[in-house]
């Protein structure tokens, strides 16, 4: 009998245990923000720690602020890869806001720019889904691509935003690829924005992301 009342008890003990950790999560202030995207957001040709994701952990920590930046860039994503492996990192990660940075590769590809409106919407609709907020980093490739092919590229991404109804940052490299002499701020493949250029593309994203956070 004494065996049977400790194993009998153990299951219970073993629940409770593991309600009482779900509470603890649940009870967790820190919001996590998961990034998706492609070199731009892995550090590509940069120093571990300095690019613009690390830069926004940086400034939360310096406010005071219970926010996780994670960073799931993988060098040469496209929109595909990404939503391919999306659905496990919400499971894995469970975060309050995606940010989806992807899209450039696709066009360096000459994909179809249906194929990455879908990819983006799906990805979009798969994180709010998950009982995340979405936002949605905005891209453009150089006018050798031609003018309709630039400018379709370019109206993609608030096309998906305004139909999704989610936030969005226009163009990440706003202040870099955009000056008089945009190589100042790229390595030398002129495609990757330098170490310099990173605080800008944090600039970038830190005041539309704060809207999708929770209020200090």
């Amino acid at each position: 009998m004494l065996k049977r009342r400790h194993f009998t008890a153990l299951p219970f003990a073993l629940l409770s245990a593991g309600v009482f950790d779900h509470a603890l999560a649940q009870s967790d202030p820190t919001a996590k923000v998961l990034v998706i995207g492609d070199s731009i957001s892995a550090e590509y040709g940069l120093r571990r720690g300095s690019g613009w994701i690390q830069l926004l952990q940086q400034r939360f920590e310096k406010e005071g602020r219970p926010v996780r930046m994670i960073n799931a860039g993988i060098s040469g994503d496209t929109t595909a890869g990404g939503r391919s492996r999306l659905p496990a990192l919400l499971k894995l990660h469970q975060p309050q806001v995606v940010v989806i940075e992807l899209g450039a590769n696709d066009a360096l590809r000459g994909l179809p720019l249906s194929m990455t409106r879908d990819n983006l919407t799906a990805m979009t609709k798969a994180s709010k889904a998950a009982g995340a907020k979405v936002l949605l980093i905005g891209m453009q490739v150089p006018p050798n691509y031609g003018p309709q092919y630039t400018r379709d590229f370019q109206a993609l991404f608030r096309q998906v935003a305004d139909t999704e109804k989610t936030a969005l940052v226009p163009f990440l490299l706003k202040g870099v690829a955009d000056l008089p002499d945009p190589t100042l701020l790229f390595q030398e493949d002129r495609i990757h924005p330098n170490e310099t250029a990173q605080p800008t593309l944090a600039n970038n994203v830190w005041p539309v992301l704060l809207t999708l956070l929770p209020k200090r």
